[in-house]
């Protein structure tokens, strides 16, 4: 059993695993920091600050419908660090790109 399968019950972005595998992924990489703040609040639901968590997370349902796209099953699964690097790498040069 991968270390994905074994984290991947619990699920959700607030959950542990999730948050755990997000922070430290981006924790030892500061030069990442300010495209993941600025994917957080692309991504965030709506009046995220009325709802608790009170942290600019995703809706459940689209954060589900992202892991199932990205890893199959039922949505349940953990990003890969190494994941979350790639996508907030390319979200940085991406934002690079856009104002050019």
């Amino acid at each position: 059993m991968t270390e994905r399968e074994q984290s991947s019950r619990g699920g959700g972005l607030t959950s542990g695993p999730t948050m755990k595998a997000v922070v430290g992924a981006l924790a030892r990489r500061p030069w990442l920091w300010p495209a993941a703040l600025a994917e957080a609040g692309r991504l965030a639901r709506p009046g995220w600050w009325h709802r608790w968590p009170l942290l600019p997370v995703p809706d459940e349902q689209l954060w589900r419908f992202r892991m199932e796209t990205a890893y199959g099953g039922s949505g349940e699964a953990v990003p890969e660090g190494a994941d979350v690097v790639s996508f907030v790498a390319w979200c940085s040069t991406m934002g690079r790109w856009r104002r050019r």
